[in-house]
């Protein structure tokens, strides 16, 4: 059985229909990275899955059909979602902004937080400061770090290396490797050939809202 599932799946944006009719499978333990150019919809779908985004279609998790889905309740059913840019909450201190990813486990793990400081040491090194004074880079990481905290069964990542440096996208990249091989189930967007066709079991190529290609 899949753990994600959709079927004939579409969303707009007003009158502006963007994804038609999307139907796809991810199984537990793969790494899907979603290729396609800009305004493809690969972000709308990740919305869509997350309910950030109206839909319609169906959108099947761990075998059970969700009718109405809302951020906080596909958290709760442990699927995450990282952004384009990462979303780092600028006003937290970098510590807080780790602990309320781990919301959804009811609180905090120590455990936890070492093996984020273990993959980003700088997080460490800055832990007691405002997020919005680390870096673009800086905060990429954060953002990961914080949905790491949530143990996520699915992990949703938009164009995890989009405008970083190359020694940072390497980082990304190798940590979303590491997740995956530590059984978390990842779909990464990006619009070219990245890191994320690098450490990815399938690829599926969007095009104009339509999926195009699975390999």
């Amino acid at each position: 059985m899949p753990l994600l599932e959709l079927r004939g799946l579409d969303a707009r944006y007003g009158d502006t229909q963007v994804l038609h009719s999307v139907s796809l499978t991810v199984d537990d333990g793969d790494f899907v990275a979603i290729l396609g150019t800009s305004g493809a919809g690969k972000s709308t779908m990740l919305r869509a899955i997350s309910g950030t985004v109206r839909s319609s279609g169906e959108v099947t998790f761990e075998g059970e059909r969700l009718y109405r889905r809302t951020p906080e309740g596909m958290a709760r059913r442990g699927v995450a979602h990282l952004p384009q840019g990462g979303g780092a909450l600028r006003a937290l201190s970098v510590l807080d902004n780790l602990r309320l990813g781990a919301w959804t486990q009811r609180g905090t793990s120590a455990r936890d937080l070492v093996h984020v400081f273990e993959m980003f040491p700088m997080l460490y090194d800055r832990r007691r400061d405002r997020a919005g004074s680390l870096s673009g880079a800086e905060q990429h990481l954060l953002a990961l770090g914080r949905a790491m905290m949530a143990k996520p069964r699915l992990l949703l990542v938009d164009e995890p290396a989009s405008g970083l440096e190359p020694a940072v996208a390497r980082s990304i990249g190798s940590t979303l490797h590491v997740l995956n091989e530590r059984g978390t189930t990842i779909v990464a967007v990006e619009q070219t050939a990245g890191l994320a066709l690098a450490a990815a079991k399938r690829t599926i190529v969007l095009d104009a809202g339509h999926v195009v290609r699975t390999d």
